[in-house]
């Protein structure tokens, strides 16, 4: 912690059903595809100077493997769990095996939506939240996410939206 960006390595991970973005429900999550917010996510990590890989799965044990592979060799995650967020105790236990500053994003607005989204079972143990902003929390996830790596005194963050519509403006 508390070296160059350049130095860092990040992993965002996608969970399930966020391959269909951009198609699946865009009243909730906006017309933007994975695949775009991946590469405004990647834009942005090289202008940060920042190496950042990203995984999407819709099954929970390649999201636990891939966790567990980033043990040794990533500084920071982005997860956005999905609806794993409400489910997945093997996540959560993968999770806190890291010594990393782990980031929990979402898109909606969780808490504005039905009841069983309002829990997360990883809340209490990621460094920061984000929810609520639309493809535009992941990029505030990473800046925060650098922040943290680069001056790790601040305190944990938690950043929602009050309104929850799919925030496709600039």
């Amino acid at each position: 912690m508390g070296k160059n960006p350049a130095h860092h390595k990040i992993l965002v991970i996608h969970g399930p059903n966020l391959n269909m973005l951009g198609t699946r429900e865009p009243d909730i999550y906006g017309h933007r595809t994975l695949k775009e917010i991946n590469a405004a996510l990647k834009a942005q990590a090289d202008r940060l100077g920042l190496h950042m890989e990203t995984f999407q799965s819709n099954h929970e044990g390649e999201i636990v493997d891939q966790i567990q592979q980033a043990r040794d060799s990533f500084d920071g995650i982005i997860i956005n769990p999905a609806a794993f967020t409400h489910t997945s105790i093997a996540i959560r236990d993968a999770l806190s095996l890291l010594n990393i500053p782990l980031v929990e994003i979402h898109l909606s607005n969780t808490t504005k939506r039905e009841a069983f989204r309002h829990i997360s079972l990883i809340s209490d143990i990621v460094t920061a939240r984000i929810s609520g902003f639309g493809p535009r929390g992941y990029l505030l996830a990473l800046e925060g996410l650098t922040q943290l790596l680069t001056k790790p005194e601040g305190p944990a963050l938690v950043i929602q939206a009050s309104e929850d519509s799919n925030h496709e403006k600039p």
